[in-house]
């Protein structure tokens, strides 16, 4: 059978919308099987109810050990709280409240949620406009314009500051859930504080969750401070953003939220700036019935795969109504860049409608934003996760700016972010943020909204295509060939893996070219990036252990061609092989 890759979803594809709302109720996890604990990734806690990883129990005793969590970090503001759009989320949400509620935490929860209008989302049948879902930018923004508002009166007392919850499972299947916590800092808790609240939600597991304190919903939802998330993230993008100048030279937009938190902000945003916006998909289905299949024919709402995006190129990228078009995750904190000629072939110099490779357009964004785009000062710094790809350091060096390869996670982001040392901090999955106009923190989680729009930004006061600008720093830089791809491995060999030290390495050379470097910690802050990277004068690999599977990663990355690129991805495994025997 062919493979239906970046086909539509057929009936046989989507979930049983009451089953798994009734498993999230009526399962247990048992505490003892490693599949159905608490684990915290780096993106919270993900799971599905019919696999018993995401129920109630595990809600009650997160939200549970949260709570205790910030008391004892002394933690008395306030706490966001929002939701996307997968069918999960709404269960676990409310959950969390009733949890919540029976505490002394005063909990912020957007104005637009009404009881009516989740019980409609938790059967699927949401109304369109019914603007209750928050993306993960838009609380990181709430955390920290709260924050903010104390420093502006001289509070800098921890005790007042808060914090949040963002209910999601990003771009993973509809059947999953997830719960993650955002510290008074705005961006993804460290494993400090995750390792902690994992481990005292198990405890609660173990120990008996039905005995922690809960009040009745209504009670709960009547309980919640309403604030206008949207709104006031909406009214703040000018600041980060040029938005007049997109709405000056009549750019073109598409954005496609891909049944996301962001189907209700690009409305508004559309509406309060004026500019030519259209959300080309503003549909809520939490079988998400109207995307096209990821590489492994699962739908999956990653608006970084070319699969999962086909539907969006084939249809309004190739209609030739928009300039620029855009698409997020289901929590909006990733972005995917479609242009009109993204699908570029070097031989014919000719482009069609395509995806842009998340690290293409990363190098993009630095090159344009500490170019020509910021009036920044000298300050700021170029972040980038390590396994993202090595154009960006020769555009940074081209830029004569400096730049900090941090492991993988965008926590590592965050310092930088909030003191303004970083301008920008990127991952190659498509996760970014960057500083404001004045050099500001924005958001210290990764803002998919204000990447897409910067695509329109660029092509507004440069008259080109990001993926123009792209073919133009490869004539500039080299063009390189940049892929993922998966070895097994067993629970031994990944631990090994994880703790390697340079010394373990023996390889002199990879694909030909002498080895320049072997880390195992990050070169831009010393940290242990869980696995090993080694580079040559022209290519490069990365290996990490996957959290889930018997597998490791082998990130790749080659200047000389496709050929030489395969040819490191085969070397990397012998070299990984003979550091763990």
């Amino acid at each position: 059978m062919a493979n239906r890759a970046g086909q539509p979803a057929v009936e046989s594809d989507l979930i049983d919308i009451k089953d798994v709302v009734d498993k999230y109720y009526e399962l247990e996890p048992d505490v003892n099987s490693p599949a159905e604990k608490v684990v915290f990734g780096t993106s919270g806690h993900r799971g599905g109810s019919q696999r018993k990883s995401f129920n109630e129990a595990h809600i009650v005793a997160i939200t549970a050990a949260i709570a205790e969590y910030r008391l004892n970090q002394g933690i008395h503001g306030p706490l966001m709280i929002g939701f996307d759009t997968h069918l999960l989320s709404i269960p676990a949400f409310k959950t969390a409240l009733e949890v919540l509620g029976a505490t002394e935490i005063e909990y912020h929860i957007d104005s637009h949620v009404t009881k009516e209008l989740l019980d409609l989302a938790e059967q699927g049948k949401a109304p369109e406009g019914c603007a209750i879902w928050t993306p993960t930018p838009g609380i990181s923004h709430a955390i920290l314009k709260y924050n903010s508002l104390l420093n502006d009166k001289g509070i800098m007392d921890k005790a007042q500051m808060s914090d949040g919850i963002v209910v999601t499972p990003s771009h993973n299947p509809p059947t999953d859930g997830g719960f993650k916590y955002n510290p008074e800092h705005g961006g993804p808790a460290d494993s400090d504080a995750t390792k902690v609240i994992a481990a005292r939600a198990n405890e609660i597991l173990a120990s008996g969750w039905k005995d922690v304190k809960r009040i009745d919903f209504d009670s709960a939802l009547a309980k919640a401070v309403l604030v206008d998330f949207r709104d006031d993230y909406v009214k703040d993008l000018k600041n980060i953003v040029d938005m007049q100048a997109i709405k000056d030279a009549g750019v073109r937009i598409g954005a496609d939220p891909l049944g996301g938190a962001s189907v209700d902000y690009w409305g508004e945003i559309a509406k309060q700036y004026g500019i030519n916006l259209t959300v080309v998909n503003p549909k809520v289905d939490p079988t998400f019935r109207f995307m096209t299949l990821d590489w492994d024919e699962k739908i999956r709402m990653d608006c970084s795969s070319k699969f999962s995006m086909a539907g969006l190129v084939a249809g309004a990228a190739s209609s030739g109504k928009y300039d620029i078009l855009t698409g997020n995750d289901a929590d909006s904190d990733r972005h995917g860049i479609v242009t009109t000629d993204a699908d570029f072939d070097y031989k014919t110099k000719t482009g069609k409608p395509g995806l842009m490779n998340p690290n293409h357009f990363l190098a993009v964004a630095i090159s344009y934003l500490f170019g020509e785009g910021r009036n920044w000062s000298d300050r700021p710094k170029i972040g980038k996760t390590l396994v993202s790809s090595s154009l960006i350091d020769r555009v940074a060096e081209g830029l004569n700016k400096p730049l900090v390869e941090v492991p993988v996670g965008f926590k590592w982001f965050v310092p930088g972010l909030i003191d303004g040392s970083f301008g920008f901090g990127g991952e190659e999955s498509a996760g970014a943020s960057y500083l404001r106009f004045n050099e500001k923190v924005w958001t210290t989680d990764k803002d998919g909204l204000i990447m897409a729009l910067l695509a329109s930004e660029i092509f507004a006061k440069t008259g080109k295509t990001p993926s123009q600008i792209h073919r133009e720093l490869v004539t500039k830089y080299g063009q390189s060939w940049y892929a993922r791809i998966d070895a097994p491995a067993t629970l031994e060999e990944k631990d090994k893996l994880s703790k390697l030290s340079p010394e373990q390495v023996t390889a002199e050379t990879l694909a030909g070219e002498e080895i320049t470097a072997k880390m195992t910690k990050a070169p831009g802050n010393g940290a242990a990036i869980g696995g090993l990277k080694v580079t040559t004068k022209n290519a490069w690999f990365a290996a990490r252990p996957s959290g889930t599977e018997n597998v490791y990663k082998i990130y790749a990355e080659s200047f000389i061609s496709e050929e030489h690129l395969a040819q490191v991805q085969y070397e990397a495994k012998a070299v990984v092989a003979k550091a763990l025997s």
